[in-house]
């Protein structure tokens, strides 16, 4: 059987990529694949902590520092993973070419796939951020070009960005089971202590500075709804977060700080999902809160702005008075049309027929 590495800081988590790398071994298992997972951190087959961000100073200080890898520790890195990738017919590379969180390992892999069948599946381009400015290295180029390397983006908008700089890419959304389970909507509100009337708005993502913290506590404020944060501050935000919950509370806001039992649950026990992120490479959550029949308020970065064309109605978080008005009095037809667009652009089925497309193209299917 045909075997395929899939490699990244971390895997089998519940941050996006590892949500969307997980989608993808499903796929390479359904298509034929043996799969081997390799990073950083996670319950992997092969750990490797030099691949884990923080391993190495953020960004181009990762390489470019007193505190950054050496040309020694960069070999012996490289070396790790020629070792851990042996005898794989394939290897996926799960946004560690993409983001230079660290840049270190991202040369190393470069070196160690240099000539052999690899796809770069890129989910934030150094460019996308602004404290990545500086970084040049990224995505990788080969030393000699051999056709064995294929760049996939999950947004029209970072294909583009791609051919602007010299690479070609291909498109592949990421696909979301539309067929997944609800969820126990009356045993998460008990968990959390929701009362029966009252209104949740969850805001399913890490807390960092992008995700927008101050305008979804407005929101919740605007529209009379406990805030539900489900994921942890990250990237040195913990500080800012607890001032911004704690003056949330001073203002009257039920603020909610938990994870919840699972996605299914965490879905039914809301009544609106949040997400006005000011940068996404995609958004995961608008996507689940329409599988789950859940609205969502969605702010209008770049990417999400690309996923109302597909049909999405979702409210804005500079008319709130729509989704006040919606709410009073629910029409079920704007969540059975949002789960129909889920369904005819961006199931697991289309995200799998893509793959197979691109890996037939590339004369690696098993």
């Amino acid at each position: 059987m045909s075997t395929c590495a899939v490699l990244s800081f971390r895997l089998r988590g519940t941050d996006g990529v590892s949500i969307v790398a997980d989608t993808w071994i499903d796929a390479l298992q359904r298509g034929g694949f043996e799969i081997r997972t390799v990073a950083g951190a996670g319950p992997v087959d092969v750990l490797i902590p030099d691949l884990a961000i923080g391993r190495w100073p953020d960004g181009a200080p990762g390489l470019h520092s007193a505190g950054g890898a050496t040309d020694t520790e960069i070999d012996h890195l490289t070396a790790d993973l020629v070792a851990a990738l042996s005898g794989a017919d394939l290897v996926v590379v799960e946004n560690l070419g993409s983001i230079p969180m660290n840049l270190p390992a991202s040369i190393a892999v470069a070196r160690a796939r240099q000539g052999l069948p690899t796809i770069w599946h890129h989910h934030d381009p150094a460019w996308q951020r602004d404290r990545y400015a500086d970084v040049t290295e990224l995505p990788p180029r080969e030393q000699t070009e051999s056709g064995q390397w294929r760049h996939v983006t999950i947004n029209e908008l970072t294909r583009q960005e791609f051919l602007d700089r010299g690479f070609a890419a291909t498109t592949i959304r990421n696909g979301f089971d539309v067929h997944a389970t609800m969820g126990d909507r009356i045993g998460e509100r008990a968990r959390h202590n929701f009362s029966d009337n009252e209104l949740v708005m969850v805001h399913p993502v890490r807390a960092i500075e992008r995700k927008n913290i101050p305008l979804a506590l407005e929101i919740a404020q605007q529209i009379g709804a406990t805030y539900w944060l489900t994921g942890p501050a990250e990237e040195g935000y913990e500080a800012t977060l607890d001032a911004l919950l704690a003056e949330a509370r001073s203002n009257g806001i039920n603020v909610i700080h938990e994870p919840s039992t699972s996605l299914a649950d965490m879905y039914a026990a809301s009544d609106v999902v949040v997400f006005p992120s000011t940068w996404e490479g995609f958004g995961n959550p608008p996507i689940d809160a329409a599988i789950h029949r859940r609205p969502a308020i969605v702010s209008h970065y770049p990417v999400a702005d690309e996923l109302r064309s597909l049909g999405f109605t979702w409210f804005d978080p500079n008319d709130l008075e729509a989704f006040k008005t919606w709410s009073a009095q629910p029409d079920q037809s704007l969540l059975d049309h949002n789960h129909d667009v889920v369904e005819s652009t961006l199931s697991l089925e289309i995200m799998q027929a893509a793959l197979t497309d691109l890996l037939n193209e590339a004369g690696w299917l098993p």
